[in-house]
């Protein structure tokens, strides 16, 4: 997965803005390019998990398909913990009845404040049955 620096210093920076809580947000591509990058309000307001607000996904959905984009990334901070996909982001990647992945295409990008001078930014992949794949992220 290739991301130009941009991208990335914009996520880092609204995990940043957002800590101790953490952020959520989207970024939609045009094949292989990264076109808009979308912050999602975290309705939890919370430091353990976010649920991304139905409004702002919905427009930012919407702006995706009537551009014919993709979304290609969901995004997320962990404030104290690794840049690694929780039980709870899992739940939230696959259908519950089904355990098959909403969004197979679709990358995961954590970024981890553990050590806010130096936050880590990782992408993982969520298969059917929960399967978590990493990525190698490319930063551009």
């Amino acid at each position: 997965m290739r991301i130009p620096r941009q991208f990335v210093d914009e996520m880092i920076a609204h995990a940043q803005e957002e800590n101790p809580n953490e952020c959520c947000g989207l970024l939609a591509s045009s094949g292989e390019q990264v076109m808009k990058h979308y912050r999602i309000t975290n309705t939890e307001k919370s430091p353990f998990r976010y649920r991304m607000d139905p409004r702002d996904l919905l427009s930012a959905t919407r702006e995706i398909e009537d551009n014919g984009w993709l979304l290609r990334v969901i995004y997320h901070s962990h404030t104290h913990s690794e840049a690694y996909p929780s039980q709870t982001d899992v739940r939230l990647a696959i259908w519950q009845d089904t355990e098959q992945a909403i969004w197979p295409e679709t990358y995961y990008i954590l970024i981890s404040l553990m050590n806010e001078s130096a936050p880590d930014v990782r992408a993982f992949q969520v298969q059917d049955g929960g399967a978590i794949t990493e990525e190698e992220l490319l930063i551009i």
